[in-house]
C-alpha cells in the first residue's frame, strides 16, 4: 500500500461515521498480516496501475501493462480457470499461459513481452504483501532466435519519399516525418512527443523527451534536415498544440497514425519484402550510420540504448570492417 493511500485512509477514518465492517483497504491498514485479505484480479490490477502512476512511469508503459494483464486474465478465463491471483500457481503459468500461447502460434517475442508484464504484476503483489507466494518465481523467458534486422535500401527509401504528395500538408508532413526518422533513428513514441520548442535551431539538435528509459537526450540534425523542418514548421503554422507533428485537425499525431501512414506509403511504393514501419527506419539509420563510420558509442548516444548490447548488434551486422576483413582471411582465397 502506498504512503499516499495510507494518508487518504487516515483522513477517511477520521471523517467518516462509525460503521460496521471495515473496507478491504482499511483492513490492510490495521491488520498485522494484510496478505490474509483477498482481492479480485481487477482490484489488484488497479492497485498495480496506481503504483505505476505513483512511480511516474510513462503513459505508454502503463497502457502496455494494463493491456497485457487484461489479456492474461482473459487467457485464464478462456480455459475456465480461476482468475484470482491467489489461485494462480507456477504450473498454471507454465502450462496454461506459456504453453497455451505457444500452441496458439504466438511468437516468442510476444510471449516474452506478456511474461514481463505478468512478472512485474506479481512482483508488485509480493513486495506489497498482497500475496505470499509469487507464481512467477523461476519462470524464465523463452529463448528467441535472433533474426536478421530488416532495413530499407536506397531505392526503397526514395520510393517511400516520392510517394508523398508534397503539394498537400499531409504529404509534406509525412515526408518530413520519414526524413526525420532516417536522420535520427528515433522511436515512434519519441517522435510523437517532440514539440516545436524542442528544436534548437542554432545548435542543430532536437531534444527527445518521451524516451524509453526516462532519460532525455539530444539528437543532432544536419542542414538538410534543418531546412526541411523550417519549411514544415512554416506551413504547420500557429495552432493550439505545441507538438511538432499534427493532424489536419491540428491535434497531435498518435503512434498508430504514424505507423499507418508509413505502411500506406509502403503499399503505394509496392514495397513487399520489407516491413514498412517507423522501426525499420530506425534499423536503417543504424545500418547507414555504421556503414558511414559511426562507432558503437556514437550510435548508443543517438539511439538512446541503455546498454551496449543492441548497439553492438548493429555494429557487428553492418560494419564494413567485417566484410573487408573477410576479403583478406577468406579460407577460399588461396584454394
Amino acid at each position: 500500500m502506498t504512503n499516499r493511500r495510507k494518508n487518504e485512509l487516515k483522513q477517511e477514518l477520521r471523517k467518516s461515521e462509525r460503521r460496521g465492517d471495515l473496507s478491504k483497504d482499511e483492513l490492510r491498514f490495521v491488520l498485522d498480516n494484510p496478505a490474509e485479505i483477498e482481492y479480485s484480479f481487477d482490484e489488484l490490477l488497479e492497485a498495480f496501475i496506481e503504483d505505476c502512476e505513483f512511480r511516474n512511469l510513462r503513459e505508454h508503459t502503463i497502457k502496455f501493462y494494463r493491456s497485457e494483464l487484461t489479456t492474461f486474465k482473459n487467457i485464464l478465463h478462456e480455459q475456465g480457470l480461476d482468475t484470482s491471483p491467489y489461485e494462480i500457481t507456477n504450473e498454471i503459468i507454465k502450462h496454461n499461459v506459456i504453453m497455451y500461447m505457444k500452441n496458439k502460434g504466438i511468437k516468442a517475442v510476444s510471449i516474452n513481452s506478456r511474461l514481463r508484464a505478468i512478472r512485474a504484476f506479481f512482483n508488485f503483489l509480493e513486495s506489497h504483501n498482497y500475496i505470499k507466494i509469487n507464481p512467477m518465481k523461476n519462470i524464465k523467458l523463452l529463448k528467441d532466435r535472433k533474426r536478421i534486422v530488416e532495413t530499407f535500401d536506397m531505392k526503397q527509401i526514395k520510393a517511400l519519399l516520392n510517394a508523398c504528395d508534397i503539394r498537400t500538408f499531409v504529404g509534406f508532413r509525412d515526408r518530413t516525418i520519414m526524413l526525420f526518422l532516417l536522420e535520427t533513428g528515433v522511436r515512434v513514441n519519441e517522435l510523437i512527443g517532440i514539440k516545436v520548442t524542442d528544436i534548437i535551431w542554432s545548435q542543430k539538435i532536437v531534444r527527445i523527451r518521451n524516451t524509453k528509459g526516462g532519460y532525455e537526450r539530444f539528437v543532432p540534425v544536419q542542414n538538410k534536415m534543418i531546412d526541411q523542418l523550417k519549411k514544415y514548421v512554416t506551413i504547420r503554422g500557429q495552432v493550439d498544440t505545441d507538438y511538432l507533428f499534427i493532424t489536419q485537425d491540428n491535434t497531435p499525431m498518435s503512434k498508430r497514425q504514424v505507423q499507418n501512414r508509413i505502411k500506406h506509403y509502403g503499399e503505394m511504393a509496392k514495397i513487399k519484402n520489407v516491413r514498412c514501419s517507423p522501426h525499420t527506419f530506425r534499423h536503417t539509420f543504424a545500418k547507414l550510420s555504421v556503414m558511414n563510420g559511426a562507432n558503437a558509442f556514437q550510435l548508443q548516444a543517438i539511439l538512446g540504448h541503455s546498454t551496449m548490447e543492441v548497439t553492438k548488434m548493429y555494429v557487428n551486422l553492418f560494419s564494413n570492417e567485417i566484410q573487408e576483413g573477410h576479403a583478406k582471411f577468406s579460407p577460399l582465397k588461396n584454394l
